[in-house]
């Protein structure tokens, strides 16, 4: 495994840990059972990614991704921050949105930036990728 291999799983990590954690925190605030459900299978889908990719990794006996406390500070304040004076369905979807958007533009700048990831991680990018546009379809209907 090369450095592009790592980098490119490490960033798979980092996109679907802070996925989780922010479908976790927003979750609390949902009000629509449906939406919740979405939302619910979203996070579990993000799960398996991180999963695949960390499995990867460990086959590879490279390190893993880890998180710091300030990036989950940060989204835990985002989230409150924009959920404090609206928490209607509408505007949950429209948060989630742009994570998975936000997610779409990470993966894609690291993809560019590291073009010798061989096939199986560039593989696990593109299914978090397609998840990532999945989401936001099932999302969409919520706005």
């Amino acid at each position: 495994m090369n450095e592009d291999d790592a980098r490119v799983l490490q960033e798979v990590q980092k996109n679907t840990q802070m996925a989780m954690q922010a479908a976790s925190m927003i979750g609390n605030k949902i009000y629509d059972n449906d939406l919740a459900m979405v939302v619910r299978q979203q996070e579990m889908g993000y799960q398996s990614l991180y999963q695949e990719a960390t499995k990867c990794l460990m086959k590879e006996q490279v390190k893993s991704y880890q998180s710091s406390g300030f990036q989950e500070l940060m989204l835990k304040s985002a989230i409150t921050g924009n959920t404090m004076l609206n928490d209607s369905t509408s505007h949950i979807a429209e948060l989630m949105i742009k994570g998975n958007n936000r997610g779409l533009t990470d993966m894609w700048k690291i993809m560019n930036h590291h073009k010798n990831a061989g096939k199986e991680s560039v593989e696990v990018a593109k299914e978090l990728m397609d998840f990532e546009e999945k989401c936001i379809q099932s999302l969409k209907v919520y706005l």
